[in-house]
C-alpha cells in the first residue's frame, strides 16, 4: 500500500498576501518552498511513497487572504486523502537569541508526537540546530483540521544570526533530515 505524505510549504510567494517573514536577506517562503520541493523529491524516489506539495511550483499562490490559504491547505490534503500532512515552516522573534528547531502537534504522546520527534532528531543531527523539543499546540489551524496525523515543523529561527545562516545555506540538510526522520518513523530506516 503506497503511503500519502501532504507536503505544506508555509506562506505564499512574495509580493502576494501571507508572503511570510524576512530576516538577514532570508525569506521564509523561499526557505519553505526549496525545503519542501526537496523533501518531496527524496520521498518520490520510493515507490512506497505518493507525495502531493501545498505549492508545486514557487509561483503558486494558495487561497485569496491569509484564512483561506489555511483553509484550502488544509481540504487539499483531506480531500486527497492524505495519510500524513507535513507543515514546513521558518520561524520568527522579536527576540534575536532565539534559536533552534521545534515541531507542533495538536496532542502530546499520539502518532503524530512520535513522527514529530523523529522528524526533529533528524533535522537536528543532520544540520546541527538546537533541539527545542515537540510542542502541544491544539488551536493551530492545521493541526485542529486536518483528518491525518499532522506536524508543523518550524525548521529554525529566520531572526537568529546563525539560523539564518543554516536555513539560507543547508535546505537539502533540512528536507534531508525531515525525510530520515520520517523513515524511522514508519520502520522503513
Amino acid at each position: 500500500m503506497v503511503i500519502k505524505i501532504f507536503i505544506d510549504q508555509e506562506y505564499n510567494p512574495t509580493d502576494y498576501f501571507d508572503s511570510g517573514p524576512v530576516a538577514f536577506g532570508v525569506s521564509a517562503q523561499e526557505v519553505n518552498w526549496q525545503v519542501g520541493a526537496f523533501l518531496a523529491t527524496l520521498l518520490n524516489t520510493d515507490p512506497r511513497f505518493e507525495v502531493r506539495l501545498s505549492r508545486p511550483t514557487p509561483e503558486t499562490v494558495v487561497g485569496t487572504d491569509t484564512a483561506s490559504s489555511e483553509a484550502e491547505r488544509v481540504q487539499m490534503a483531506n480531500d486527497w486523502p492524505a495519510d500524513y500532512y507535513i507543515v514546513i515552516n521558518s520561524s520568527f522573534s522579536f527576540l534575536p537569541e532565539e534559536n533552534g528547531t521545534e515541531v507542533y502537534v495538536f496532542r502530546l504522546y499520539t502518532s503524530p508526537n512520535w513522527l514529530a520527534q523523529n522528524v526533529l532528531e533528524g533535522i537536528v543531527q543532520n544540520v546541527g540546530t538546537k533541539n527545542n523539543g515537540v510542542r502541544e499546540n491544539p488551536f493551530m489551524y492545521k493541526l485542529r483540521y486536518t483528518k491525518m496525523p499532522t506536524i508543523i515543523v518550524d525548521l529554525a529561527y529566520l531572526t537568529n544570526a546563525e539560523d539564518s545562516i543554516k536555513l539560507r545555506n543547508n535546505q537539502y540538510q533540512f528536507a534531508s533530515g525531515i525525510y530520515i526522520g520520517f523513515l524511522k518513523f514508519i520502520g522503513y530506516a
